[in-house]
């Protein structure tokens, strides 16, 4: 099996291997064509994302700059997926992205990692798992998360906090290792920031789109 296709595998490989290489020269001079792009520059940005990413929806958008192994070129992204300033990727395989999801400043998605083994790592190899994160989910800024995790639907995950483990559906977690602190209720409709209501009128006009 050759190297490149070990990435998808989940299978220890060299990422020194030639066919590895030559893909991700082509990947990192598109993410270098899209960071080089002046902010009026939307449309021309919209058309480099579509071309750099394996998938892109609806209404997506990435804040210069992109840091990513491979550019972006194994990233799905849902509708709706808003990316703040120097989102890192350790992309030598899939990250799956769902609807309306929000990354943070400073967030890392990292597929990949070393074996234990020195005698391993003194040769460079590795191995990659992919990412899954559902929709409606929201990455507080400096989040960090590790190969092979998934995330649920509408999840949130604190400023900082570190995934080591995957999270539920519908819970507030935070921490390093990252642990679910609470689910999302009710008073969650009523309250957005220590103590702060939210407006009757906010929760009509937006909750039921």
């Amino acid at each position: 099996m050759a190297e490149l296709d070990k990435q998808k595998t989940g299978e220890i490989y060299d990422p020194a291997a030639s066919d590895i290489q030559e893909l991700q020269l082509v990947c990192l001079e598109k993410m270098y064509d899209y960071n080089a792009t002046r902010p009026k520059e939307f449309e021309k940005r919209q058309k480099i994302m579509k071309d750099m990413l394996a998938e892109v929806g609806e209404g997506c958008y990435i804040e210069p700059p992109l840091h990513a192994n491979f550019g972006g070129h194994y990233l799905h992204f849902g509708d709706h997926v808003y990316a703040n300033f120097n989102l890192t990727l350790v992309d030598d395989t899939d990250i799956y992205i769902g609807n309306n999801v929000m990354l943070a400043p400073n967030v890392v998605l990292t597929t990949t990692g070393h074996p234990v083994l020195p005698a391993l790592r003194r040769h460079g190899l590795q191995f990659s798992m992919p990412i899954h994160i559902g929709d409606g989910c929201w990455l507080g800024a400096g989040v960090m998360v590790m190969p092979g995790i998934t995330i649920g639907e509408n999840s949130v995950i604190g400023a900082g906090s570190v995934v080591t483990h995957d999270i539920p559906a519908n819970v507030v977690a935070v921490g390093n290792p990252c642990r679910v602190l609470r689910e999302i209720s009710e008073r969650d409709r009523e309250v957005y920031f220590k103590g702060r209501k939210i407006p009757q009128e906010v929760l009509a006009k937006y909750e039921a789109k």
